[in-house]
C-alpha cells in the first residue's frame, strides 16, 4: 500500500469557489485500489506553503498528485494576471525544496498541452486524459520499482458506469457549502457538438458516455445524507444531450423526491417549456447557456449548428417557466464584423430578463478547429506557443471599437455584463451582503404570480 497526497492547484474564486471534483474523483479511484490518500485544497485549507508542507510531512506520502483545472481564465482583458501556471510553477518549486517524493500532475489543463506544461512545471510524471486507471497504475508501478515514462498516455475512455465515485472530504464540502452553497457532480463525459473553439471533445471524447441515472442519484442522496448538501452543479460539458437521456436522470430524481436544487450547462437548442417545467419540479433553479455568439453569421463561424431563432425560443421557454438563464457570448470570433456586432446586440435585446455575459475574443487551444482557422487567417503560426493565452480576433473588425460598442450598449442594463470584471464587481457586492451560489440568478427579476 502506498500513500498518495493530492493537491488541488486551483486558487481562483471567480465567479465563485468551485469544489475540486477532478481531484476527488481520482482520489476515490486510488483509495479504491487499496492505497491511503489525503486531499489538500488551498482554497479551503489555506495557501500557506509552510502549512501545506507540514501536512505533507505528517502524512509522509510516497507520491504527490497535483490536479490542474485551468491554464488561465480565458478573459482577454486579464493579461498575465489571468494566467495560472506561473503561480503553480512557483508552488511546485517551493514543495521541491522540502519534499523528495515524485510529483505527478494531471487534469484538464494538463491534457490540453501535456508536454509543454510538464516541461514548464518541471514535474516527474504527467497523466494525459482520465486518471482513474492511470494514476492507480502509476502508483503500482512505482511501488514495484518499475521504470515509468514521464508522459503517461491516455487510456481508452471509460464507460460511464465505470467512472470513479468522488471521494468527498467533509471539511472541503463544508467550506464550499459556506462559500458557494453547492458542490459538483458529473453525469456524463464527452461532447459530440464539435464547436470550433472548444477543448471538451479533445479532453473527453466526441461521444457522450452516460452514467446510469440510478448511480448518479445514489451519489446525490449520499451528498445530502452524509454532507448536508442541498445544491449541486452538474459539470457535464452539456447537460441536455440530443438523445434526451438527461430526462431519464430527471425522472429518477423526481421518483426519489430528492429535495435538492441543481443547475448545469445547457445547449440552447431543443429545450421546450414542458421539459423545463419537468426539470424545475426536479429541482432545476437556473440554467447556464452556451450561446457563444449573437448572430447566425457568427454562430456559423463557430460551427455551432444552431440558429439565434432557436436560442430565442429556448430563452422564452425559460422566461415562461420563470427559470433564470444566463447566456455566455463571445464577440470577435470567426466572420465577426461591424454588421454582425450590431446584429448581435439587437439579438441580445430580445433575451429580455435573462443575463448575458459577454467576452472579447476567443482563447485558442491546440487541437481545436479554431487553431487552424487562426493559422489560415494569419493570426498565429503553426509553431506559436499557446501555453500563455492567445486570443482569436476576427481580422474583419477593430477590437477596441467593438469593445466600446458592446460596453456602451450593455451599460444600459443591469443584467448585461461586459467586460467580465464588471460581473466580478457585482458578485463581490452580493457576497458582501451574505449571498452565495451562482449569484447572477439574482439579477433576473420575474413578476410575482398572482395567487389563484
Amino acid at each position: 500500500m502506498s500513500r498518495v497526497f493530492f493537491i488541488s492547484s486551483n486558487t481562483t474564486t471567480d465567479p465563485y469557489p468551485v469544489y475540486p471534483l477532478g481531484m476527488a474523483v481520482v482520489a476515490g479511484a486510488v483509495q479504491k485500489a487499496g492505497h491511503q490518500v489525503q486531499q489538500y485544497d488551498p482554497l479551503a485549507q489555506g495557501e500557506s506553503l509552510p502549512q501545506l508542507l507540514e501536512q505533507i510531512r505528517v502524512f509522509a506520502p510516497d507520491l504527490l498528485a497535483i490536479s490542474l483545472r485551468n491554464i488561465d481564465n480565458v478573459d482577454s482583458f486579464s493579461g498575465d494576471d489571468g494566467w495560472y501556471l506561473q503561480k503553480i510553477k512557483d508552488f511546485i518549486a517551493g514543495i521541491r525544496q522540502e519534499v523528495r517524493v515524485p510529483i505527478v500532475v494531471g487534469g484538464p489543463a494538463l491534457t490540453i498541452l501535456p508536454e509543454e506544461i510538464a516541461d514548464y512545471l518541471g514535474v516527474d510524471h504527467a497523466i494525459i486524459g482520465e486518471g482513474e486507471l492511470s494514476l492507480p497504475q502509476l502508483v503500482a508501478d512505482l511501488e514495484a520499482g518499475k521504470e515509468v515514462p514521464r508522459l503517461i498516455q491516455r487510456n481508452q475512455p471509460l464507460p460511464g458506469d465505470e467512472f470513479s465515485s468522488p471521494l468527498y472530504d467533509q471539511d472541503l464540502v463544508g467550506f464550499y457549502l459556506q462559500q458557494s452553497g453547492m458542490v459538483n457532480l458529473q453525469t456524463k463525459r464527452g461532447c459530440p457538438h464539435r464547436c470550433s473553439y472548444c477543448s471538451y471533445p479533445h479532453l473527453e471524447g466526441y461521444h457522450f458516455r452516460f452514467r446510469d441515472p440510478r448511480l448518479v442519484v445514489d451519489e446525490l442522496e449520499k451528498l445530502k445524507r452524509e454532507h448536508g448538501a442541498e445544491r449541486v452543479f452538474f459539470t457535464d460539458s452539456v447537460f441536455n444531450d440530443p438523445q434526451k437521456k438527461y430526462l431519464d436522470l430527471v425522472e429518477e430524481m423526481l421518483s426519489r423526491d430528492l429535495g435538492m436544487q441543481w443547475s448545469a450547462f445547457f445547449r440552447p437548442q431543443g429545450l421546450n417549456r414542458e421539459e423545463l417545467a419537468l426539470m424545475k419540479r426536479a429541482g432545476l433553479y437556473a440554467l447556464e447557456l452556451g450561446t457563444d455568439a449573437g448572430s447566425d453569421q457568427t454562430l456559423a463561424g463557430l460551427d455551432k449548428h444552431l440558429s439565434f431563432a432557436e436560442i430565442i425560443e429556448v430563452n422564452q421557454a425559460c422566461l415562461d417557466e420563470q427559470l433564470p438563464a444566463a447566456h455566455f457570448v463571445m464577440f470577435g470570433g470567426p466572420d465577426e464584423d461591424d454588421a454582425s456586432v450590431a446584429e448581435s446586440l439587437k439579438n441580445m435585446a430580445q433575451l429580455g430578463q435573462s443575463v448575458v455575459f459577454a467576452f472579447s475574443g476567443i482563447r485558442i487551444h491546440p487541437d481545436a478547429p479554431l487553431h487552424q482557422r487562426a493559422i489560415a487567417d494569419g493570426l498565429v503560426s503553426a509553431d506559436t506557443s499557446l501555453l500563455k493565452p492567445v486570443y482569436y480576433f476576427s481580422p474583419l473588425l477593430d477590437r477596441k471599437k467593438m469593445e466600446k460598442t458592446i460596453e456602451e450598449d450593455f451599460a444600459k442594463q443591469r443584467n448585461r455584463i461586459f467586460p467580465p470584471s464588471k460581473g466580478m464587481e457585482r458578485m463581490a457586492v452580493m457576497k458582501g451582503f451574505g449571498f452565495c451560489g451562482l449569484m447572477w440568478d439574482r439579477l433576473v427579476r420575474f413578476p410575482r404570480k398572482e395567487a389563484v
